[in-house]
């Protein structure tokens, strides 16, 4: 498989606030390009072997593969949960114009 230079990362949040405040410290510190927030989501999942239903909010982060490590580690700091889902899915392919803005807003630091 070959490596793409392009992730989007998904990431299960508690609440949209949370979403927010991770996906605005994202873009401000360049990890991400931008960030959609997905409110209302329904989760079924096993937890310390009982089935859990939650409530969640989606946030789903563009950036870079050279980002990710970095990104991750942001999201394991300001998340609420003991196990946050943090995932990296590849991009194939896409608008070129969009890819190049993703780069460019992931390559240099922004100012404070």
């Amino acid at each position: 498989m070959t490596e793409t230079e392009f992730l989007f990362v998904y990431v299960t949040a508690g609440s949209k606030e949370e979403a927010k405040a991770i996906a605005a410290e994202a873009v401000k510190k360049n990890l991400a390009a931008c960030a959609n927030i997905l409110p209302s989501m329904t989760s079924v999942f096993q937890w310390q072997g009982q089935v859990e239903t939650a409530e969640e909010t989606v946030l789903i982060l563009k950036t870079t593969r050279k980002k990710f490590a970095a990104l991750k580690q942001l999201v394991l700091e300001l998340h609420s949960y003991d196990c946050p889902c943090i995932t990296a899915l590849p991009v194939s392919d896409g608008h070129s114009d969009f890819l190049d803005w993703i780069r460019s807003e992931t390559k240099t630091p922004k100012r404070s």
